[in-house]
């Protein structure tokens, strides 16, 4: 009885042994699974990260591939258009540059623009400063965008517009300010001005690609009260003069055209009266006593042809003898 009781026993611990054994094994394929399922993310993490990578160029922008290692360290001529693009974090880098149209202001509102006061200041050839607002539109060629990265070694494109740019656009200001009068830029000439600050801006942006749009004041010139008025003053004294000159200009056209008039009627009179005075020789020339007598006799011949046969009668008055003439028929 007790090897009856002792087999059982055993052949049962044997079978709960077994399925643990089972269910062991199978948990230590699924960590080992798990394991290498970890280290191949962590692998994919690393390679993608360090050795390989993709990204992607949106529209309206353009990449720069910049080599960090190797003997081709830089920037690669070539840019990257749009797309997908995939390179390897430890040998290169890609940056993004817009190339659609930019837009700044610089401005002493602080609520136009930047929070801050970044009005342009420059002096004129008299050395008298002058404050401007101002708004400049620029774009960077896709092709020599490697060109403005060599140059500049920057990434992000407000670093350059509110720092390099806006360097060369107040050195072109006082530049050019510097050959006008306060007058000149305050005045008629202002466009003439800004058409040269923007060409010399041009000039200095060339060699990187960068292309100027726009360049303008926003508002007028700010200058001293006095100056203001002066010039402001002397603009409406301008006009003024001008204006006479054209009401006088006017008034001698007005007497030109009079004295124009009475000449042309003094001719056209003289002209008459010589035409007439020539009648009046002509007909004087023309009667002669043979013309004369032949009109006599076609006188008398109408008074014959118009009598009616009747004789002349003869009445007694006071005062004497009437002879009475015979009518005509009608």
């Amino acid at each position: 009885m007790f090897e009856n009781f002792t087999g059982p026993t055993i052949n049962g611990n044997t079978g709960r042994n077994a399925n643990f054994d089972a269910q062991l094994q199978r948990s230590r394929g699924l960590l080992k699974i798990i394991g290498l399922g970890f280290v191949l993310l962590i692998a994919a993490l690393i390679f993608f990260n360090y050795i390989a990578s993709i990204t992607r160029i949106g529209a309206g922008y353009v990449g720069v591939e910049i080599v960090l290692s190797g003997s081709q360290r830089g920037a690669s001529e070539i840019p990257i258009r749009t797309g997908w693009v995939f390179y390897s974090p430890l040998r290169s880098q890609i940056i993004e540059f817009p190339t659609f149209v930019q837009t700044v202001k610089w401005t002493a509102n602080l609520n136009e623009g930047r929070a801050q006061n970044e009005e342009m200041s420059y002096n004129s050839k008299e050395g008298m400063e002058i404050y401007s607002d101002v708004s400049l539109s620029y774009a960077i060629d896709p092709r020599r965008v490697p060109d403005f990265y060599v140059k500049y070694r920057v990434s992000d494109l407000d670093t350059f517009t509110h720092g390099i740019l806006r360097d060369i656009v107040r050195n072109s200001l006082n530049e050019v300010a510097s050959t006008y009068s306060v007058e000149q830029i305050y005045g008629e000439q202002k466009a003439e001005f800004l058409g040269k600050v923007q060409a010399l801006i041009q000039s200095k942006m060339d060699p990187v690609g960068v292309g100027i749009q726009q360049f303008g004041f926003i508002g007028a010139p700010r200058v001293p009260q006095v100056i203001a008025q002066a010039i402001t003053n002397k603009a409406q004294a301008i006009q003024a003069a001008e204006q006479a000159r054209n009401e006088l200009a006017k008034t001698q056209a007005e007497a030109a055209k009079t004295v124009a008039q009475a000449e042309g009627e003094a001719k056209a009179a003289v002209t008459r009266a010589q035409g007439e005075s020539e009648a009046n020789r002509i007909r004087q020339t023309s009667l002669t006593p043979q013309l004369l007598e032949l009109r006599k006799i076609e006188n008398q011949k109408a008074l014959i042809d118009r009598w009616n046969g009747a004789l002349p009668t003869v009445q007694t008055g006071n005062g004497g003898l009437l002879m009475e003439l015979p009518k005509m028929q009608q």
